[in-house]
């Protein structure tokens, strides 16, 4: 067996839809209805009726700023095709998916919007890009999947002549170095496409944040992200082994080693720097093999402090397993409409908790 590998990973066969909502989350090409145990929640709980889906806005009648014009050395660091400057591209790139973010996609009309979006295939196009921007006053907002739920895209010109988004989704590579068990990854992937990757190769990275779907590498450390399986695996900071940094005045690439004595550490530095001193061009990662079966369970707490009780007891135990959440009384109840639980499966749990002489309670999720 090899004791490295190495790949350009692809949207094939990973899940990733062919092109995503560009006015919120998921697939375009699916949509999503408001179920009927939905609407009789909202009834019940908050005396309103739920309409009909609405329609967002047709993309092509959604209102952007005018472009400012991009200099010519910044389309020359482009190259031929790596520039565009229309307004489909800018609006794919003009925000993240916090709800204010999705109220003013959905309205048509947006105040800011990059003048332009650039997708380098290579870390010297990053640099070259980069300096150019540097020399002709133009801002730089490094773009991965575009789910920031806290301005993180918002094309801010402040002092700059324009605002150039740089798409990082053409870096994509993988490579396994078996005898470590780390792997180099691109920043432009997106979760689904590493974890389907690194799994052909043997091994998981372990990490499904909430915006798995959409979110990308590079994202994942930009913004120390957290995922379902942390508790297990770690947040995405403490998987990082190694991280590249391009910036204007040059590049950084740390050791790749799992820990230092030295300080302070540049690598914690970049990490959840949310491209505030460069742009994240590769990143080194623990991983592990994938492992031979998974197993999820369903826990009822009597309430919060019960669960809470529960969750401590195994973390100081050091028995907690890759899963670990606990949802408060309100989350749950939620959490069971909201996925249709109306059904067989939520008469099954009222009578499991009547036997037990309990009525709701708080649900635990811990999967190993």
């Amino acid at each position: 067996m090899s004791a490295s590998a190495s790949s350009r990973a692809g949207t094939e066969g990973a899940g990733v839809p062919e092109r995503f909502k560009w006015w919120g989350w998921g697939d375009a090409a699916k949509r999503a209805e408001v179920p009927e145990t939905t609407r009789a929640a909202l009834r019940s709980e908050l005396g309103v009726e739920a309409r009909e889906a609405t329609d967002p806005a047709a993309l092509e009648s959604v209102s952007l700023p005018a472009p400012h014009p991009i200099p010519a050395a910044v389309r020359t660091a482009a190259g031929e095709g790596g520039l565009d400057d229309g307004a489909e591209a800018r609006l794919r790139h003009a925000a993240g998916r916090s709800y204010p973010d999705l109220v003013r996609l959905r309205s048509g009309s947006l105040e800011l919007a990059p003048d332009a979006v650039a997708t380098p295939a290579t870390r010297e196009q990053v640099a070259a890009l980069l300096a150019a921007c540097a020399e002709s006053g133009v801002a730089v907002v490094p773009y991965g999947g575009g789910s920031s739920v806290v301005g993180g895209v918002d094309a801010l010109a402040g002092p700059h002549s324009a605002v150039l988004s740089l798409g990082l989704g053409r870096l994509r590579n993988v490579e396994l170095d078996r005898t470590s068990l780390t792997a180099r990854l691109g920043p432009g992937l997106r979760g689904p496409e590493a974890e389907t990757e690194l799994r052909r190769l043997g091994m998981t990275l372990g990490h499904f944040p909430q915006s798995y779907e959409q979110a990308t590498i590079g994202g994942y450390a930009a913004t120390r992200s957290a995922g379902q399986a942390s508790t297990g695996y770690g947040r995405f900071d403490e998987l990082v082994t190694a991280i590249e940094l391009t910036a204007p005045a040059g590049a950084m690439r740390t050791l790749q080693i799992p820990h230092t004595a030295a300080g302070p550490s540049l690598r914690e530095l970049v990490l959840g720097s949310e491209g505030t001193l460069g742009v994240i061009t590769e990143v080194g990662c623990r991983v592990r093999p994938v492992p031979e079966e998974a197993i999820y369970e369903g826990w009822m707490a009597e309430d919060f402090r019960a669960g809470a009780e529960i969750v401590r007891a195994l973390a100081q135990e050091h028995e907690a397993p890759d899963v670990l959440r606990l949802s408060d009384e309100e989350e749950t109840r939620v959490s069971m409409v909201a996925s249709g639980s109306g059904g067989w499966q939520r008469r099954a749990l009222d009578a499991y908790l009547g036997v037990r002489r309990r009525r709701g309670g708080c649900l635990v999720i811990c999967g190993y």
